[in-house]
């Protein structure tokens, strides 16, 4: 029988929400090959707009120990910096996960914001749980929001209104 993992994870940043939101989130696609080139080789909308329904494709350097994976945009509310999406292809669907989705709410702060991300995935029948898997998925968002977010630092102009 295939197990549930889940985690939960908060990412405090001074930037505000609106701003982290459309980098980190809707746009990461663009900014990812850019900002991360040692990890990311390449990104793009393989499907839609970039919005809702669409599907975003990611290639990796050797720095991944996968080369590719696809995620689509289940739902994006661009008003309250809210996203869930689901996994479809690569990043270990169908070698150790089945499936896999993440729920991202970008709530605002006095001080800018904080990242509630919510990430489950149902395992393969006979596969155990890897804490250090797990640990990893969890590290990698973080890198994503703190990439972003240093991003937005040096550049207070980016993403001061949304895309």
């Amino acid at each position: 029988m295939a197990s549930t993992n889940s985690w939960t994870h908060e990412i405090v940043s001074p930037v505000a929400a609106p701003r982290l939101f459309f980098a980190a989130v809707m746009d990461w696609h663009t900014l990812a090959p850019k900002l991360t080139p040692k990890v990311v080789a390449s990104a793009h909308v393989v499907i839609g707009d970039g919005h809702a329904s669409s599907v975003r494709e990611m290639h990796f350097t050797k720095e991944m120990p996968f080369s590719c994976m696809k995620e689509r945009l289940d739902f994006v509310d661009v008003e309250k910096f809210e996203s869930k999406s689901t996994l479809i292809e690569g990043a270990g669907i169908g070698t150790w996960i089945k499936t896999a989705s993440t729920d991202i709410k970008v709530e605002p702060t006095a001080e800018g914001c904080v990242v509630k991300v919510q990430w489950a995935c149902e395992l393969m029948p006979g596969v155990e749980a890897n804490d250090d898997q797990l640990n990893s998925a969890k590290h990698s968002l973080t890198r994503i929001f703190k990439t972003a977010e240093e991003y937005l630092i040096a550049n207070p102009e980016a993403y001061s209104k949304p895309i």
